[in-house]
């Protein structure tokens, strides 16, 4: 009755069937892992918002900015040097504006310090001016922004002395000395800008239950309807198939190798009509 099943037609059905099901399988397992790593980014980077970095250690010995050294304390010291504002920032539910210095450090470049928060529309003369002389900072270590990055609502067409990305592609332009490609956030504030309130650090990119996190759990999903899906229709070809094979034993279907049958002739059809008689005929 299974006999079908060694036609070349379910040969190629088998087939498919065979090496669909496993790339659905294997899809839905990585989009699945790709979402616990993403939940598990996100945990390691709640817990070290919430714990100690510990010592400050050198700039370059963390760079460049991963997610493992991201939200690490770092230390550089230079001078100050030209000063901008971040506009369009949120702290605490309430709109603001970064007051972003530039370190001019010893090895020749500058490196992007926020000094602290201040609410309202950017303004210049609201900024407090970064102290002179020689500095050492220390701060949570940032990577550098992307359009995509939470809270950048622009990137260009800023009044002179705005910049809407924190970033070395936003401020090459803008400093005369080549820029880390990094920044940092003082954790306590600038204690000489009054009225500066402390920038907390932000997880890395990538790494929190973002919108890309649950379409990964999305697609999981899908991955396993599909394999679902693959099997339903096999089985149902195969019972179609099963019942088609079980009529034909039983000589249920008509046998498409036999002859068509005939019509009857005519004067049959005249014989065999009831209630009808056929007139004398005329010599």
């Amino acid at each position: 009755m299974y006999r079908f099943l060694l036609t070349p037609r379910w040969w190629g059905i088998n087939l498919f069937v065979a090496l669909s099901i496993p790339v659905c399988l294997f899809m839905g397992s990585w989009q699945l892992s790709r979402f616990e790593d993403r939940v598990q980014d996100h945990k390691d980077a709640e817990r070290q918002a919430t714990t100690d970095t510990g010592a400050a250690r050198p700039l370059a010995s963390l760079l460049p900015v991963d997610k493992r050294t991201s939200g690490e304390t770092a230390s550089a010291t230079g001078r100050w040097g030209r000063q901008l504002l971040v506009p369009d920032r949120d702290l605490d539910d309430k709109r603001g504006f970064y007051v972003l210095t530039l370190l001019d450090t010893d090895g020749g470049r500058s490196l992007p310090v926020v000094r602290g928060w201040l609410p309202g529309t950017a303004d210049a003369k609201r900024a407090p001016a970064a102290p002179r002389g020689e500095v050492e900072v220390k701060g949570a270590l940032q990577a550098s922004e992307s359009i995509s990055s939470d809270g950048v609502t622009k990137a260009g067409g800023l009044p002179s002395g705005q910049v809407g990305m924190i970033s070395a592609a936003s401020l090459v332009n803008l400093v005369p000395d080549d820029v880390y490609d990094a920044w940092i956030t003082l954790a306590e504030g600038d204690r000489s800008g009054a009225g500066l309130k402390p920038v907390p650090a932000s997880a890395p990119e990538d790494s929190g239950l973002d919108m890309k996190a649950f379409q990964n759990l999305g697609y999981t999903g899908e991955w396993f309807v599909f394999a679902g899906f693959v099997l339903f229709m096999w089985f149902r070809l195969f019972r179609r198939e099963r019942e088609f094979a079980r009529d034909a034993a039983l000589g249920l279907l008509p046998d498409p190798d036999a002859a068509p049958e005939a019509p009857p002739a005519a004067d049959d059809r005249d014989q065999a009509t009831p209630g009808t008689t056929t007139a004398p005929t005329q010599s």
